[in-house]
């Protein structure tokens, strides 16, 4: 069957599936993707499921080629930079890449992570029924590592994608991350009222010293009222841990499964993507929501989702300047006598 080999891969490139849920009370981390939105967009466009398998891309960026037949593949990597075989691309598009070409993803202007969904199935033996790969426990992916060069990933029930390489069009993909949504709590009665306010007025610095499991933000530190331990409890993605120095810690896709420092909020669901893709240096600040305004937020993504990922051919604006010259330009524009 056709392959998708890596031909060289940067750090954090791994792959992740929908995460492996249903065992944190035993201490296994979901994992999945750092941006879930942009992940499910993929294999939207792909006409995958949405919790499929696809290569999740880090600024280290991935060089990919297909073996055995052609592959079909969708990219969004907003602000990355992505060319096949030195032709530059748009960063959210449709192709399929023939043996013998290479699709190179690096990282540009702007964004941290970013996806490429094969159509068809990525055939990679699942582990306690997922594919995600945790790096810290070693589960998941192959052999619970990131992606290397000379990795070969069969592609089972493949289809390719007729036609020249075209533009995915997903302008909600394009999200500011400057100001992020959350829900107070659960341990919010662990600060006073100024340091609720001071948590949300911020602004926070994201430090470059974040991963896959956390995103740490630099500011001014927040004074704890009841101390800065609680009885460690259960986290979700996008818990809001204040320790003893007073620097929010934002749990992310590979968190532990339990934490014991107060949480001040919850990034909401449909925000997760929007803080991973912020990249460290940036400044944010958090603005409170109620339940039922995140459950709204949450359904309205989900909506983006019911429909097929329109697409609109590549206009290419990269000529070189020798083949430009070999052109006649102006035949047509004159009658000869001028």
């Amino acid at each position: 069957m056709p392959a998708l080999v890596i031909e060289s891969a940067g750090p954090g490139v791994t792959l992740q599936d929908g995460g492996r849920h249903g065992y944190l009370r035993y201490g296994i981390t979901a994992a999945g993707p750092m941006d879930p939105l942009m992940h499910a967009a993929a294999n939207r466009a792909a006409s995958n499921a949405l919790d499929a398998t696809a290569v999740e891309i880090s600024t280290g960026g991935v060089t990919v080629s297909a073996e055995d037949g052609p592959v079909g593949i969708t990219l969004l990597a907003p602000g990355f930079r992505v060319a096949l075989d030195g032709v530059p691309l748009p960063d959210k598009v449709a192709l399929t890449l023939e043996p013998g070409q290479r699709l190179v993803v690096r990282a540009g202007d702007a964004g941290a992570w970013g996806y490429l969904a094969v159509a068809g199935r990525l055939d990679v033996a699942p582990v306690l029924g997922s594919a995600a790969t945790h790096t810290r426990s070693g589960l998941g992916g192959l052999d619970g590592r990131g992606l290397a060069a000379g990795d070969r990933l069969p592609v089972a029930e493949g289809r390719t994608l007729d036609g020249a390489p075209q533009r995915l069009v997903a302008p909600w993909l394009d999200r500011d991350g400057r100001v992020i949504r959350v829900v107070l709590g659960p341990q919010d009665d662990y600060f006073a009222p100024d340091q609720i306010e001071a948590f949300l007025a911020g602004p926070w610095t994201v430090s470059p010293r974040g991963d896959r499991m956390a995103c740490f933000v630099d500011g001014t530190p927040l004074k704890h009222a009841k101390g800065h331990d609680i009885v460690s409890d259960g986290v979700a993605m996008g818990a809001i841990q204040v320790p003893g120095n007073g620097l929010p810690i934002i749990l992310m896709a590979d968190r532990q499964s339990t934490g014991g420092y107060p949480k001040i909020a919850t990034v909401i669901g449909p925000d997760l993507g929007r803080l991973a893709q912020v990249r460290g240096g940036a400044r944010l600040s958090f603005r409170r929501v109620s339940v039922e305004e995140a459950v709204a937020a949450r359904r309205a993504e989900r909506d983006l989702l019911r429909e097929a990922v329109p697409r609109e051919p590549v206009i290419r604006t990269d000529f070189a300047s020798d083949f430009l010259l070999g052109l006649n330009l102006v035949g047509g524009v004159t009658d000869g006598r001028s």
